[in-house]
C-alpha cells in the first residue's frame, strides 16, 4: 500500500467509494466525477503504476473483470456501448498514480462526445517510420517479449 495513493486508502477504507465489485485481487467502484451515470474505475488491490510497470498476471486479472463489469452495464443498465479506457502519465490525463480502468456506460441521450479533430500522418514513409519504431522496440527490450 502507498499511503500518499487515493486508490490505496480506498482499499483501505481509510476513504469512502461505493463499491460496484470486489474479489481478493480487484475492487471496482463509481468514480465520483462520471464522465456518464455508471462510470466504474477497476484498479488491481496492489498498488502498480505505470500500467508498463504492472505485471502480467495482474493485468490478466484486471482485464476480466473490466470484461465482465462491462457485460453487466449492458445488461443491468441498458448501456448500448460501453467504452473502456486507460492512461499513463499525466499527459496522457492520468489523474492518480495506479493503474486503473474507467468503464464508461454509453446511452444514446448521454450528451456525452470524445469527438476530437483527427491527426494525420505525413504521408505513407511517416506512417511506416512509426510502425518500424514501434516493432524494432519490441524486437530489442527482452521485457517487451514478456507480454
Amino acid at each position: 500500500m502507498n499511503s500518499d495513493c487515493i486508490f490505496c486508502r480506498i482499499i483501505a477504507r481509510q476513504l469512502p467509494s461505493t463499491t460496484v465489485y470486489e474479489d481478493p485481487h480487484t475492487l471496482a467502484f463509481l468514480d465520483i466525477a462520471p464522465i456518464v451515470k455508471g462510470h466504474t474505475l477497476v484498479i488491481p488491490k496492489t498498488h502498480h503504476d505505470p500500467l508498463l510497470d504492472t505485471p502480467g498476471p495482474v493485468l490478466e486479472q484486471l482485464i476480466l473483470v473490466v470484461r465482465k463489469l462491462a457485460r453487466a452495464m449492458r445488461s443491468g443498465l441498458g448501456a448500448a456501448g460501453i467504452n473502456i479506457t486507460q492512461a499513463n502519465g499525466p499527459l496522457a490525463g492520468q489523474i492518480v498514480p495506479h493503474v486503473h480502468f474507467h468503464i464508461i456506460p454509453r446511452f444514446n441521450d448521454d450528451q456525452h462526445s470524445w469527438a476530437a479533430p483527427q491527426g494525420d500522418y505525413d504521408d505513407d514513409d511517416d506512417r511506416c517510420r512509426f510502425a518500424t519504431q514501434i516493432q524494432a522496440a519490441i524486437t530489442s527490450d527482452p521485457e517487451h517479449n514478456n507480454g
